[in-house]
């Protein structure tokens, strides 16, 4: 007779997800799940995306499966986008992710998946930085002034050295909300400076973020420094752009993921789409370079664009790491499923 054994489930908030995430080690994470991306140990199928025309959003069923040299993780996040929610005072973004034991198919976690996703999204960018960016890298510009550019910002001096971030965002209040919360805070210098525009955002910038949901470009190529490096994480859909035609083709361009990217990243697709580039510009995955199987920059001028649309396996290293922090530090609540 089947006697049903009970599992302790973890129920971590977005307040535990954030002491169970410091973007240090978030970082390192990215790297090995990069890595394991490109080295064929993790399963990742395209994410199911399940647009709300009526709200002009969508919902996202994100799935995947890890096996790598810290064992093996299982996961599902589904992530909604509103971007009306702004109106309401609401975030743009909702999310979850269930964490499944991985031999047994037992759910054994419920992470709050907004936060995770905007600490794992900064802490790709901070990876792609720390392989990519020059150095000596001192001023960032951030473009977008939501939970995202605040992760970007914060990743971004975690790999560098950053002494000024100039903050770009057409609602100046929710520009300035962000410099007044952030400067100074731990890791982030105190000279943050609001940008009256795009072109004095990233005059000096030696790394730049994009985390914004715009559909043109967010600057002009004509304005970039010569070495700058580019982490554009904003348009996950075709339609979308924050990185100018011009700039992705005269950039070393690094994804997260190749098979996502030519379904996902508008920034590359309407490259293609007027004839700058191919596919084949693409110099390779960032896990890649982890590996050592492509090089990362070449030149001090190079100029270097790692282009993100986000895969699940990055939640489920980060939301591996998450639990095993959680349960050392005693967070979250747990309740018996």
């Amino acid at each position: 007779m089947f006697v049903r054994k009970w599992v302790d489930m973890l129920i971590l908030n977005a307040d535990d997800v954030r002491a169970a995430l410091p973007m240090a080690q978030a970082i390192e994470a990215m790297k090995s799940a990069f890595a394991a991306l490109s080295d064929g140990r993790a399963e990742v199928p395209l994410r199911t995306q399940l647009p709300i025309k009526s709200r002009n959003a969508v919902t996202l069923f994100m799935p995947a499966y890890v096996l790598d040299e810290k064992g093996e993780s299982l996961v599902v996040k589904v992530v909604s986008l509103f971007p009306n929610n702004a109106l309401h005072g609401l975030p743009l973004i909702h999310a979850a992710v269930l964490v499944i034991e991985a031999h047994t198919g037992r759910t054994v976690a419920v992470l709050e998946g907004g936060t995770l996703t905007a600490i794992r999204t900064g802490a790709a960018s901070g990876a792609a930085t720390d392989i990519l960016a020059k150095p000596d890298a001192r001023v960032v510009a951030i473009f977008g002034s939501g939970v995202q550019g605040r992760t970007q910002l914060e990743a971004v001096c975690s790999a560098r050295s950053i002494q000024t971030a100039w903050i770009y965002d057409r609602n100046t209040e929710r520009r300035d909300e962000l410099i007044a919360e952030m400067a100074g805070k731990e890791g982030i210098p105190a000279d943050l400076r609001p940008a009256e525009s795009p072109a004095q955002a990233v005059e000096d910038a030696d790394v730049i973020c994009a985390a914004t949901t715009s559909r043109t470009p967010v600057f002009a190529d004509a304005d970039l420094k010569p070495g700058v490096h580019i982490n554009g994480v904003g348009s996950y859909a075709p339609e979308m752009q924050e990185i100018p035609a011009e700039t992705v083709r005269r950039a070393l361009v690094v994804v997260d993921s190749r098979s996502a990217s030519m379904v996902e990243a508008g920034d590359l697709l309407k490259a293609i789409l007027l004839g700058y580039i191919t596919a084949k510009h693409i110099h390779g995955e960032l896990g890649e370079i982890v590996l050592g199987r492509k090089p990362g920059r070449t030149s001090p001028d190079q100029v270097t664009f790692f282009k993100s649309v986000g895969v699940a396996v990055q939640d489920a290293v980060a939301a591996r790491l998450a639990l095993e922090n959680a349960r050392i530090s005693g967070l979250g609540q747990q309740v018996i499923w």
